[in-house]
């Protein structure tokens, strides 16, 4: 096998991580950031500057959250007035969290602890999914907080943010499972855009849209098998448990880099 293959199987593994990713996330309305940043973290691109990692991610959730919220819309999931305090709160807090430059161990650090604490989130989850099957939607003192906050880190990292809200609104019982797929589906949309726009606006968008073209195939496909799956049934417990494990390996993998270890 010549370097050419190896090269082109090398892409064709990538990209199948990146399809499965946005078939399992777009299922339950996310995105798909965290899951993106996982699979990278696990090969060469993990070697990429923060800035292209994140906003790479971004790009990718613009299109699966778009894919989502169009699925989970069109079958009456979605309540916008559970939605839209939480991306009013988050939009500015992400565009400035976007303007951030972070690099080196305090980044490999945030996204560490960020994917740990998407995959303890996304476990902690699973029994409360069918919690209620009304909406609720909460006083403004309790989601602009919890909204800003969440697009204040999505900004940082290269996040969404479904990952965070989705739990935190199935557990308090604000929302049916797929009521809250549509809300994190528009409030990562929405925080996707805003990271970018805050990139641009610092002046280092560092989009390759050549790499991006590629990825977004893979991702649209996925995408569109998850969310028409998720729109009509609600995800089991398996697709939860094989999001944890990916964001624990990856963690794991970046943890390792930065004590030197990793092989």
């Amino acid at each position: 096998m010549n370097g050419r293959d190896v090269e082109s199987l090398y892409l064709a593994g990538v990209l199948a991580g990146l399809f499965a990713v946005a078939m399992l996330y777009s299922s339950v309305g996310h995105g798909g950031a965290s899951g993106y940043l996982a699979v990278l973290s696990l090969t060469a691109y993990a070697g990429m500057e923060s800035d292209w990692l994140r906003q790479h991610a971004w790009s990718l959730n613009l299109v699966v959250a778009g894919i989502a919220f169009w699925h989970y819309r069109r079958a009456g999931h979605h309540v916008a007035g559970l939605t839209l305090p939480f991306i009013a709160a988050s939009i500015p807090l992400a565009m400035l969290g976007g303007t951030f430059r972070v690099e080196g161990v305090m980044y490999d650090t945030l996204l560490s602890l960020t994917l740990v604490l998407a995959a303890w989130r996304l476990l902690s989850s699973v029994g409360g999914e069918m919690v209620t099957e009304q909406t609720l939607v909460p006083e403004l003192r309790t989601s602009l907080p919890i909204g800003g906050g969440i697009g204040l880190v999505s900004g940082v990292v290269g996040i969404g943010g479904g990952i965070f809200l989705s739990p935190i609104v199935m557990l308090k019982g604000w929302a049916s499972p797929k009521t809250t797929a549509a809300t994190a589906a528009l409030f990562v949309w929405a925080n996707s855009a805003a990271g970018l726009v805050g990139a641009g606006i610092s002046g280092r968008l560092l989009l390759d849209l050549d790499t991006l073209a590629l990825f977004a195939v893979a991702v649209v496909i996925g995408g569109m098998v998850g969310a028409r799956y998720g729109a009509v049934r609600a995800p089991p417990m398996i697709i939860r448990r094989l999001l944890v494990g990916v964001l624990l390996i990856a963690a794991a993998r970046r943890v390792l880099d930065m004590m030197g270890i990793w092989l």
